[in-house]
């Protein structure tokens, strides 16, 4: 049993629409350039590639005496601004604001930067891996670099994290292995949708055969999740958690690529560290890995916690 790379391609697909003039990267590069930004002992040859920064972004000026905390949206594997395109549309609307700032990035540390930081408590920031079929470790690597940047750029200490399937546990990685650095900014908030924590469909999971004990500890381990598992002191105890999953409702008790048992298996983890932790199951079609989203009562949901929006 093996991943269905081809099947989740279509997938997201089906809600993405494509310019004239886009080009998908070679399997073979795509795949080359995200093992060389997988392993410590090659990212070194990345960084020989000259950085250029192409920046056509503005910059408002700050609308008072406040600490400002971006809301970074995070895709995950084969994502791209397609996948959050309608969580930051929707949360533009409740902000009253429709600029945001889109950042992409690619192993090499180019940046592009578009549209506008605005001047705000929250600044909205859209940000995209020029490369899209790489792993969870290549996704961090990306992530720690594109936080570094961003931060000295913008001049913020704390962030909050809006990060969609392989995006998600690459987010909780990244707060744990950058704890002690000293210049690295702090995750505040993260709401996590879809997130393969413990394996993907037939690629360490397979439907209904792991499970969770009483205590919510899954009963295989996947490498990653052992990881997590082990560094959980390095999460921050002052940042709250929102764990968004899906169940599409048939025999698998998936989303159609990641597991229930797999995205909950988080709680175990983090529930004992976090400042807070709140997990929400969406059901039914809707509640679809690639659709997730884009569903409004999960934007809702997010836009909540973040505290943009009076709780009802």
């Amino acid at each position: 049993m093996f991943f269905k790379q081809k099947k989740y391609a279509e997938k997201i697909d089906k809600h993405r629409k494509k310019s004239k003039d886009e080009k998908e990267p070679s399997l073979f590069s795509s795949v080359t350039l995200g093992l060389l930004a997988t392993f410590t002992a090659t990212q070194w040859m990345l960084h020989l590639h000259k950085r250029k920064i192409a920046d056509s972004s503005k910059r408002q000026a700050k609308q008072g005496d406040f600490e400002q905390v971006p809301i970074i949206y995070i895709h995950g594997f084969r994502g791209g601004d397609y996948t959050t395109n309608v969580m930051i549309r929707q949360t533009t609307k409740l902000k009253k604001n429709n600029n945001y700032l889109k950042v992409t990035v690619d192993v090499f540390g180019n940046f592009k930067l578009e549209g506008t930081w605005t001047g705000d408590e929250h600044p909205l920031v859209q940000l995209v891996f020029e490369q899209k079929i790489i792993g969870i470790y290549a996704i961090c690597y990306l992530l720690r670099m594109s936080l570094s940047f961003l931060s000295k750029r913008y001049n913020f200490h704390h962030y909050n994290a809006v990060s969609h399937s392989l995006g998600a546990p690459c987010t909780v990685k990244t707060e744990m292995h950058t704890s002690l650095w000293k210049k690295f900014p702090r995750l505040n908030k993260c709401a996590l949708i879809a997130g393969p924590f413990d394996g993907v469909m037939y690629l360490g999971d397979i439907p209904n055969v792991n499970r969770l004990s009483e205590r919510g500890r899954p009963v295989l381990m996947s490498y990653s999740y052992m990881g997590m598992l082990l560094s959980r002191r390095r999460f921050n105890p002052n940042i709250s958690v929102l764990n968004i999953y899906g169940n599409t409702l048939d025999e698998t008790n998936t989303d159609r690529f990641i597991s229930v048992v797999s995205a909950k298996s988080i709680r175990y983890i983090l529930a004992p560290v976090a400042r807070f932790y709140q997990e929400v199951e969406f059901r039914g079609k809707d509640a679809e890995h690639s659709m997730l989203h884009d569903n409004l009562m999960v934007i809702d949901t997010i836009n909540k916690f973040l505290g943009l929006e009076k709780n009802s």
